[in-house]
C-alpha cells in the first residue's frame, strides 16, 4: 500500500479569543493587575477553529480544499505549513513543504527581489547552487525581471505574488500549500499559474489548494474536502464535493442577511435587505431572461454621523462559482453615494433587458468608504433564470452553450 506523503492525525486548533496581552513594568503592576486578569479570565471564549482532522494526501494528488468562510481552511493550511502550532495531534509531512498563503509570506520588504528568492530557498533546505539553477526559470516567470535588484517594498501587491508563486512552483517542494491568493493576480497570470500548478502536479507533486473558485478546484482537483466549523465533513470526488458546497451555500443563504454571521467589513454601514423586483416593481424569486429586473439594496448606516465616498458593489456568480459580472456605482454614477446618520437607504440595480441564460446564480454584497470595506457578504443571495423571450424568435441557444444572452442583428 502507497505511503502517504501527508499523513494527519486527530488534528486540532484551539484559540481563545476576548484577551489582551497587557506588560507590567513593576512587582506593583503586576499585583494590581492580579484581579483584572480574573476578570478577562472569566470573560475569555475557547474556540476550534480546526477538531479531530484526519487526512491522508498522496504523492501527486492535488487535493482542493472548500468551504464557507470562517471554515477553517486557512488555518488548516498554516498548522501544516508550521506557521501555527496544533493545539493537539500530529503531522506527518514526508517531504520538504512550502507555503504560498498571504501575498509576501516569507519575504523580507528590505531585500530585493533576488535576495528574497534565495532567502526562501534556504527556508526550503535548499543549496545555494540549487537555487541559482532555478533562477533564471523563476524570474522569467514572475514577470519582474526589471525589478529584480529592487527591494520588494516597493513592489505592488500583484508583483509581490508573482515572484512568490514563481519560487513556491520552481523550487520544488514535494509539498506545496496554496490559499486564496491567487485572486490577486490579473486574469493572465491566474490561468498561467494553474496551468503550473498542473504541470506540478502531473511531476507527481503535492498540492493542497484553497479556494472559492469552484471552476478552478474543479479543473486542478481530482479529490476534495469539505470544511465546515472546523470539521472535515465530506471527503471524496471534486464533482460531489462541489455540489455538497452549493448546496450548502443555498441552505446558507436563506438565512436573513441580517443574521448572518460569515460577513467582512468595519460594521458601520451594512446590507439589510435584497429583493428582486420586476419592471412593475413587485417582488419575486425567479426571473425570466429578456425581463426588465431590478435589484434592490437596502443598507443602513449604524454610526451618529454620516458616512461619505460611499461605493456599493454588488457581483454575480454561476452555478460553479465563477465570477460572471461585476455591477459597481463606481461605474454608473458621477458621484459617489453618501450615508445621513442613522439612514437607512434603497440602492436600485436596474437591468432592463436580464442578459443571463436559463441557471442558477448567486450574489455577492460588497460596500467600502474611503479606501475601507464596510461590508462584504459572499453568497448574499440566490436566484433562478427562467427561459424567456429573450429573442424575437422566442427560442434560446441550448443548455450550457454560453452564459450570456447577447442582443445581435443578421444581414443577408
Amino acid at each position: 500500500m502507497e505511503t502517504p506523503i501527508l499523513d494527519i492525525h486527530r488534528l486540532s486548533k484551539q484559540y481563545t479569543i476576548g484577551t489582551t496581552k497587557e506588560r507590567y513594568l513593576s512587582i506593583r503592576d503586576v499585583i494590581a493587575g492580579y484581579w483584572k486578569r480574573l476578570r478577562q479570565q472569566e470573560q475569555q471564549r475557547k474556540i476550534w477553529a480546526l477538531e479531530d482532522i484526519n487526512l491522508k494526501v498522496y504523492p501527486g494528488e492535488t487535493l482542493g480544499i472548500i468551504g464557507r468562510n470562517g471554515a477553517g481552511k486557512s488555518t488548516f493550511l498554516k498548522v501544516i505549513s508550521k506557521i501555527t502550532p496544533p493545539t493537539k495531534g500530529r503531522i506527518i509531512a514526508r517531504g520538504r513543504v512550502a507555503s504560498l498563503l498571504e501575498v509576501g509570506t516569507g519575504f523580507h520588504p528590505e531585500l530585493t527581489g533576488r535576495e528574497n528568492i534565495f532567502l526562501n530557498g534556504a527556508i526550503l533546505g535548499l543549496r545555494r547552487l540549487e537555487i541559482k539553477q532555478k533562477f533564471d526559470e523563476i524570474v522569467d516567470f514572475s514577470g519582474v525581471e526589471q525589478f529584480i535588484d529592487t527591494p520588494l517594498k516597493h513592489y505592488s501587491s500583484g508583483m509581490q505574488l508573482r515572484l512568490a508563486f514563481a519560487v513556491a512552483a520552481h523550487l520544488e517542494p514535494e509539498i506545496l500549500l496554496i490559499d486564496e491568493v491567487l485572486a490577486v493576480g490579473d486574469a493572465q497570470f491566474q490561468k498561467k499559474c494553474l496551468g503550473k500548478m498542473n504541470e506540478v502536479s502531473q511531476s507527481g507533486r503535492t498540492i493542497l489548494f484553497v479556494s472559492h473558485d469552484m471552476a478552478a478546484v474543479l479543473k486542478l482537483c481530482q479529490r476534495s474536502i469539505l470544511l465546515d466549523q472546523g470539521k472535515i465533513i465530506a471527503d471524496g470526488a471534486t464533482e460531489a464535493i462541489v455540489q455538497q458546497y452549493l448546496q450548502q451555500l443555498d441552505e446558507n443563504a436563506q438565512i436573513d442577511i441580517v443574521q448572518r454571521k460569515d460577513r467582512k467589513g468595519k460594521g458601520e454601514l451594512q446590507f439589510v435587505n435584497i429583493a428582486l423586483l420586476n419592471a412593475d416593481g413587485q417582488g419575486v424569486e425567479n426571473i425570466f431572461c429578456g425581463q426588465t429586473v431590478t435589484i434592490a439594496l437596502t443598507l443602513k448606516n449604524h454610526q451618529s454621523t454620516p458616512i461619505k465616498n460611499v461605493r456599493i458593489d454588488l457581483g454575480i456568480d454561476n452555478y460553479r462559482k465563477e465570477r460572471i459580472a461585476w455591477l459597481s456605482t463606481e461605474m454608473v454614477l458621477a458621484t459617489s453615494l453618501q450615508f445621513l446618520a442613522k439612514e437607512e437607504k434603497i440602492v436600485y440595480f436596474k437591468l432592463p433587458k436580464f442578459p443571463f441564460a436559463p441557471g442558477s446564480y448567486a450574489l455577492t454584497l460588497y460596500t467600502e468608504a474611503n479606501g475601507s470595506v464596510l461590508d462584504w457578504l459572499d453568497d448574499a443571495f440566490y436566484f433562478t433564470v427562467e427561459a424567456g423571450n429573450f429573442y424575437p424568435s422566442g427560442k434560446l441557444p441550448p443548455a450550457k452553450q454560453g452564459t450570456f444572452l447577447l442582443n445581435y442583428s443578421i444581414n443577408t
